[in-house]
């Protein structure tokens, strides 16, 4: 729980809070003349800033050190989110006309939203920043970063930065700032008095961005799950399942967490599982480790959080051979009792098994996403197109990946439309606002221009139908 602050603490918190504003928006004003190409070198300086192979292998190697989180090999991966991001906003427009709609005289002009308070996740520091920064400057926003206080170094070091780079380019450093001493206290005055508020993290940080009073875009919990059908590539999906599963030890919402499989394929996809280098965890060790990464209350334990398989094994009290990199539950039960059966962020999997047709594995889905996870993400494994159809008309999510790992690909890949973020909206299933990909758009207010066009009105007959002129109602 927050420390509460005095009157006079408070006072000075209120006072250093708007005095880091007011220098956002000078900043802000100071670039108001700035074309697209100008707007676009920015992005481009900072994008190779931060994601240079170089800086970002020491920024992730940095917060692991200060977090005690994650997993340095495919941390340095997410260096390619900062590619992928630039990749999409170099292709749009982000200022005057963007669009026309020639047929209807709307003509759409963007503008900034104005600051931004951007909460940076343990998990995700130095692409966090990079990220948002990258979309805000597009639009000409300013952003205040508060840091997480676990990672609250690396924050501060990749803020930095991004500053040197705006000051060699000519443009004021003050479009990006950086919170020094964070404190829950802190971040939930900044959002109340920012424009914006972009809030990616745990659900704690973002109810206080939606009870702010201000706009705030954040994310729902994830519980990803993934259907393998009889029809399924068993050793495609197995590998697909072990990269997204061990990416930074699990710690992302997007991981896979579940596994609903045929009973055809059932055996001989689990040993693919375990050839990928999966740990099947026996009978009798199951409730070592529920009791591991669970209390009591049935809430996920602190210490088994972005840990190494191996790591949360010592914990719950066994060990694990050499080379395997993720946990594997056996699992028959689902419901809020069942937590094998809820959101992990660890690389441990449930796996389920469906005997009664591919109806029966849409009834487990269903039944998972009562536990938790609606409106975030769920996959399938299958070249059965009606498969994959009936799952799309019945899922609560915002996004399917067909035959991908999600972990890579619901927050946007290279081999997908999908837009790239490191934020998801899980839309109202998820307690939020929006159900797309957080990415440029969310970063900018669009002005209408509306002109005259012929007449478009249908005729009653047309509207009403079979109603017009009944003497029913």
């Amino acid at each position: 729980m927050a420390k509460q602050l005095t009157e006079e603490q408070q006072q000075a918190q209120t006072l250093y809070l708007q005095g880091l504003i007011e220098r956002a928006r000078v900043a802000m004003a100071a670039i108001e003349h700035y074309d697209q190409a100008q707007v676009d070198r920015l992005c481009q300086a900072v994008g190779w800033a931060t994601a240079n192979e170089t800086t970002f292998v020491r920024l992730a190697d940095m917060s692991i050190a200060e977090s005690g989180l994650g997993d340095p090999v495919t941390r340095y991966n997410k260096r390619f989110k900062i590619h992928g991001i630039l990749r999409d906003i170099l292709r749009q427009k982000s200022m005057g006309v963007i669009e026309e709609i020639p047929e209807k005289g709307l003509v759409k002009y963007a503008k900034p939203v104005g600051v931004i308070a951007s909460l940076v996740p343990v998990t995700n520091a130095a692409l966090t920043e990079a990220g948002t920064g990258i979309f805000a400057i597009k639009a000409k926003n300013a952003t205040i970063f508060s840091p997480h206080p676990a990672s609250k170094a690396t924050t501060i070091e990749t803020v930095r930065i991004m500053r040197e780079v705006l000051k060699r380019e000519g443009a004021p450093e003050d479009l990006f700032i950086c919170i020094e001493k964070p404190s829950i206290p802190m971040a939930n005055e900044l959002m109340s008095l920012c424009d914006l508020t972009v809030a990616t993290g745990g659900p704690m940080m973002v109810k206080a961005a939606y009870s702010s009073g201000k706009p705030a875009y954040g994310v729902g919990a994830g519980n990803a799950t993934m259907l393998i059908d009889e029809t399924a590539d068993v050793a495609e999906a197995a590998k697909n399942t072990r990269i997204s599963k061990t990416a930074d030890n699990g710690s992302g919402c997007s991981c896979d967490g579940n596994l609903v499989v045929d009973a055809s394929i059932y055996d001989q996809f689990l040993a693919k599982l375990q050839e990928e280098g999966g740990y099947l965890v026996t009978d009798e060790q199951k409730p070592l480790l529920q009791k591991a990464m669970w209390d009591d209350e049935r809430h996920r334990t602190s210490p088994t959080i972005a840990r190494s398989a191996a790591k949360i094994a010592e914990i719950a009290g066994f060990s694990i051979p050499e080379g395997k990199s993720f946990l594997i539950v056996k699992e028959e039960n689902i419901g809020k009792e069942f937590v094998f059966s809820s959101e992990k962020l660890s690389p441990v999997l449930a796996i389920f098994k469906y005997t009664g047709g591919f109806q029966d594995g849409l009834n487990k889905i269903s039944q998972i996403y009562k536990v938790g996870g609606r409106g975030h993400s769920v996959g399938i494994y299958s070249f059965n197109d009606d498969h994959i159809d009936q799952l799309a008309r019945m899922a609560p999510v915002s996004r399917i990946m067909v035959r991908q790992p999600q972990s890579r690909a619901n927050s946007g890949s290279f081999t997908n439309g999908m837009p790239m973020t490191s934020s998801m909206g899980c839309g109202i299933w998820g307690g939020n606002i929006t159900n797309e990909n957080v990415a440029l758009k969310h970063y900018m207010q669009t002005t209408w221009v509306s002109r005259p066009i012929p007449a478009d009105r249908p005729p009653d007959s047309e509207l009403f139908g079979e109603f017009y002129n009944s003497q029913t109602y």
